[in-house]
């Protein structure tokens, strides 16, 4: 049996971070077992989906890396296949229409729970309650399907084990709308999985209350059952339901915040399962380790923290230009001007201390930001034995080879001849080239900063300094 397995987000809204993480165990899974990993669009939402959307699915499954072997398949494409289906199941008696209006259902909704019991269709247009009667006119029947009286409904759960549910506690469910027949989700699921031959069914423990239904639906239709594993939810860093304000935003969102996608792909991957204590990890490695055994049972917890500290992690290991062409665009919008140092080696100092890709550019503004120096700030530090300190060193880097070695012997010379402090000539030195009081190592931001403009901006604060004076 080859492996198949599949995601199959309806565009109604943005890619989540469950969502994703679904897309990656199930893909993980069929990589795993030399299977085959397919994108279906549950689109038959036919008021709510639209082609935005669609196309943030495709963009997120692409930036997460997560490839599919067919795909992507639209269900509006399938509504014929649907037709025929329900068409055979209303000629074996395992469908039937039904002409209850809303208002009526709502009524006996609303009996059932002034008697205390569970509200469900209970069957009046079934075929033999309705019989003799006349279908209502003006009104467009639903098409039902009939769920077994009597017995039971079991399997295997892969992730939370055996999990069983009496066919008595099962309405009838609604399977198709309108005079088209548009199908509704637990029934096109069914005839997709069952058509694009899916052996494993992976989905968020939501969909646990709508699994024996489907399988009802199965075995109507004479069909293998495919092996279901439900993962447990994403809670937020309180505990609670993920929200928008954990960080459930559309996963391309991740990638405007200046998260790497092989980060987000890691985090997903340890969000809900493990493999030892290893935290870090390659595609390759999770392929070749991934199994369901080791999917926790209980809900796992988001935390943007740890996602930061990953994405860190994966910073520092990037190559430099691969992060200069993902920084530059990023620098450009923070108003930032692209004349200077190769931004590779400014990518390559600043790395070390950036958790993401904004972090990197706002930090890069040092070397591609409008240069500006307060004067209140030259004034505070440029003062005293610190302006000779600086002029010695204007004059004698004119000199030197303009590299980061010789520029850090100098500065040390420096100190030792005016018999100061390494910060009471470092601060000033960095106040006067870049108006800031906190760069990465002094040495290393002269030498990408360049000699020319490096003794250009020293004259200028001197000046300043001097004519204050």
């Amino acid at each position: 049996m080859t492996v198949r397995t599949r995601i199959a987000p309806s565009p109604t809204g943005m890619l989540h971070l469950g969502t994703a993480r679904t897309a990656l165990f199930s893909w993980a899974f069929a990589r795993h077992h030399g299977g085959q990993f397919i994108l279906r669009i549950e689109d038959t939402d036919l008021e709510r989906s639209t082609e935005e959307a669609v196309q943030v699915i495709l963009d997120s499954m692409d930036w997460l890396a997560l490839d599919y072997d067919e795909g992507p398949v639209r269900q509006t494409s399938r509504l014929p296949r649907y037709r025929e289906v329900i068409e055979r199941m209303l000629a074996a008696g395992q469908a039937y229409r039904c002409y209850a209006s809303r208002e009526e259902l709502e009524r006996l909704r609303e009996a059932q729970m002034a008697r205390g019991e569970k509200p469900r269709y209970d069957g009046r247009w079934r075929p033999e309650n309705a019989a003799g009667k006349t279908p209502p006119a003006g009104v467009t029947p639903v098409v039902r399907f009939r769920n077994p009286d009597a017995g039971e409904v079991a399997w295997n759960d892969l992730v939370k084990g055996p999990i069983s549910i009496a066919n008595s506690e099962l309405d009838d469910l609604v399977i198709a709308r309108g005079a088209a027949l548009v199908p509704t989700y637990n029934f096109a699921v069914v005839v997709d999985d069952i058509d694009m031959r899916i052996t494993h069914v992976l989905r968020g423990d939501d969909h646990v209350n709508n699994t024996p239904r489907q399988i009802n639906i199965y075995r109507a239709l004479g069909a293998r059952l495919p092996a279901f594993g439900h993962l447990p939810m994403i809670l937020g860093p309180d505990g609670q339901k993920l929200s928008k304000r954990h960080g459930a935003v559309s996963v391309l969102q991740y990638d405007a915040d200046g998260i790497l996608p092989e980060a987000l792909f890691n985090y997903l991957a340890r969000l809900g399962w493990s493999h030892g204590d290893d935290e870090k990890f390659s595609r390759a490695q999770l392929v070749e380790w991934f199994d369901l055994d080791h999917v926790n049972r209980a809900p796992a917890q988001f935390n943007p923290d740890k996602l930061l500290w990953l994405n860190g992690e994966y910073i520092r290991q990037a190559d430099d230009g691969r992060l200069a062409n993902l920084v530059a665009p990023r620098i450009e919008a923070r108003g930032g001007v692209l004349a200077g140092p190769e931004l590779p080696a400014v990518i390559s100092l600043l790395k070390e201390r950036a958790r993401t890709l904004n972090e990197l550019a706002e930090a890069a503004l040092l070397f591609y930001g409008p240069h500006a120096v307060d004067e209140a700030l030259l004034k505070q530090h440029l003062a005293g034995p610190a302006v000779a300190a600086l002029q010695a060193f204007a004059e004698r880097a004119a000199a030197i080879d303009w590299n980061r070695q010789a520029l850090s012997v100098l500065v040390k010379e420096i100190v030792a001849q005016a018999g100061l402090k390494m910060p009471q000539v470092a601060i000033p030195l960095r106040v006067a080239v870049t108006g800031r009081t906190q760069t990465p190592s002094i040495d290393a931001v002269l030498e990408l900063i360049g000699r020319d403009t490096v003794l250009q901006r020293l004259g200028v604060a001197l000046e300043k300094v001097g004519t204050a004076a």
